[in-house]
């Protein structure tokens, strides 16, 4: 259900607790920025609906803080509608905000803009969001802030590129044992000889190094605490992932293998696209779209059809 006029908003509003109701929906997310009044919105949704809050910023988290309403953060970049849903979706997944089988509804609409955009789903029937449904917890092994920084810089790296040019990149995190057994290091490894705590990527510090490295052929190794082992290596697993989706060249097919191979999740970025893509047991996850306007209106047929 999309329209283009913000003066639908209110309606859409309103649709929302009425599909809520009428699916049994476990609960309704939403953009902070896209409701123009995020505290009365909430009095409307009735338990035990309950009212999830997505932030893109500190004055958003604020915001709901405020409200005493459930709420996470994402990074804010400008993604396509289902690139903003698939990328807050996972999020609140790995947060265990959401669970399988959970039916919810998802508002949202360009970043910044009211609410266009009115989504229903079930966790588990959406095969581009959760393939990874009956699969042991996304993070049991991978800590949450490892897991959402490496996706917060492949976004980056999708939308910046590096020095004005597209990059590919691929991250390996967890299993970091196994995952080595199955890859080969490049003739230097850049992290070599550095202490466990000056190369975490959740060091703020080592940000623009891996950003700079990700311009390396081959594939980054992380423990699941975020520690890098590697970069540049090269993978050669063992096992195949199932069948890509047409288009898919050689990065992701490692990422699917590796994933099939050992208990790691990997994070892909394509180079020719700019697309975010996560990968567990062999197969895709979800994919997260940059936005254009043509992309954007594809995206909206794609869900309409």
């Amino acid at each position: 259900m999309t329209v283009s006029d913000p003066d639908f908003a209110a309606p859409i509003l309103a649709a929302a607790t009425l599909v809520a109701k009428s699916v049994s929906a476990r609960a309704i997310l939403a953009y902070v920025d896209a409701l123009e009044d995020p505290g009365m919105f909430n009095k409307t949704v009735k338990s035990p609906t309950e009212l999830i809050l997505v932030c893109r910023d500190p004055s958003d988290h604020q915001h709901a803080k405020s409200l005493g309403v459930k709420h996470f953060g994402v990074p804010d970049f400008d993604l396509t509608r289902m690139g903003q849903i698939k990328m807050a979706t996972l999020i609140a997944f790995s947060q265990a905000m959401l669970k399988p089988k959970d039916v919810f509804v998802f508002l949202t609409g360009l970043a910044g803009q009211h609410v266009d955009t009115l989504v229903a789903m079930q966790v588990g029937h959406e095969y581009e969001l959760f393939q990874s449904v009956g699969q042991p917890k996304l993070t049991e092994h991978i800590r949450r802030p490892v897991f959402e920084r490496v996706l917060t810089i492949c976004l980056e790296l999708a939308h910046e590129g590096r020095e004005g040019k597209p990059v590919g990149a691929l991250f390996v995190i967890g299993d970091n044992t196994e995952v080595q057994k199955c890859g080969s290091e490049g003739r230097i490894n850049p992290f070599k000889g550095y202490t466990e705590k000056q190369r975490n990527i959740l060091d703020d510090s080592i940000k623009d190094t891996v950003k700079e490295l990700a311009k390396l052929d081959g594939s980054f190794i992380l423990k699941g605490n975020g520690v890098i082992i590697s970069a540049g290596t090269n993978l050669h697993p063992t096992m195949a992932g199932e069948q890509l989706p047409q288009g898919l060249g050689a990065r992701h097919a490692a990422a699917a293998a590796i994933t099939a191979s050992t208990k790691s999740i990997c994070i892909s970025l394509s180079e020719s696209t700019g697309t975010v893509r996560v990968w567990r047991r062999g197969v895709m996850i979800t994919e997260i779209e940059k936005s254009s306007r043509s992309g954007d209106e594809s995206s909206l047929r794609s869900m309409e059809g």
